[in-house]
């Protein structure tokens, strides 16, 4: 006997399998299409535009090399090309020297300019603000500044700057900063890394895609060096609502002192 259910029932099923085949290429499709990366933002002069707030998400302040976690630090992955810094064997020792006394001596714990490249990736958010003939960085960190004049060449030196002079040119789609006048007395991070007055930086920012910044930074210095080294890391684009580069003040405190505020020609 004919079941009198099974027709309509098998129409059913026929009909939400082809609903099914139906909705889920177009719902694929349009997830693909989100999942695009959005056009890399240019400026008026058709440059790509590094405008907006970025931030470094690593733990390089604390030491540029890898490491694992420790009472003064977390673990880090490193952010040195290779994993190994190519000191002289003088420098070697000094680096040794400044970690034991990195209380006192490194510039951060005194609410100095850390200098550069070590701006870059000290864990607070930074602005930068571009126009065709000069690329301003505003840091949350002591409020610090960069200006990179595109297209003109260096003053005269000797000049020692505690975030250097930055001039910079575009190579493509890439911005280059070529950075020199440096003093001695900033360092990569808080394990004791340094630099002499001699390093001559190279630093290049592609934008990966609207939201992303690749960062490389060649470090040259035949006085602490063997041979010239690269780091490499990521920015990443703030897009919380309303978000801006908030008051830092910052206190030094020294062993055995009461806290200073340093000079305000320093914050």
């Amino acid at each position: 006997m004919p079941n009198r259910f099974l027709g309509p029932l098998v129409a059913t099923a026929a009909t939400a399998l082809l609903l099914f085949l139906t909705t889920v290429p177009a719902d694929g499709q349009a997830a693909a299409q989100k999942a695009q990366p959005r056009p890399v933002p240019r400026g008026a002069d058709g440059k790509p535009d590094f405008s907006g707030y970025w931030q470094a998400m690593n733990t390089a302040n604390y030491d540029i090399l890898p490491r694992s976690a420790g009472k003064d630090a977390p673990a880090g992955f490193g952010i040195v090309e290779g994993n190994e810094l190519p000191y002289q064997p003088a420098a070697l020792a000094k680096r040794k020297e400044n970690y034991g006394n990195r209380q006192k001596l490194d510039t951060e714990a005194s609410c100095y300019l850390p200098g550069v490249p070590r701006i870059m990736y000290m864990p607070h958010p930074l602005q930068i603000v571009q126009t065709p003939g000069t690329i301003f960085m505003l840091f949350e960190y002591v409020h610090a500044t960069r200006n990179i004049f595109m297209d003109k060449p260096h003053p005269r030196g000797p000049i020692e700057w505690w975030m250097g002079d930055s001039r910079g040119r575009w190579d493509g789609d890439t911005l280059v900063v070529d950075v020199v006048h440096f003093n001695d007395q900033t360092w990569f991070d808080r394990a004791g890394n340094f630099h002499s007055e001699a390093m001559h930086l190279v630093e290049r920012y592609s934008l990966m895609d609207e939201d992303h910044i690749r960062y490389e930074a060649t470090v040259e210095d035949p006085k602490v060096f063997t041979r010239p080294w690269k780091m490499n890391m990521v920015f990443y684009r703030h897009r919380e609502p309303n978000f801006q580069l908030l008051d830092y003040e910052c206190y030094a405190f020294i062993l055995d002192e009461e806290p200073i505020v340093p000079p305000a020609g320093n914050r």
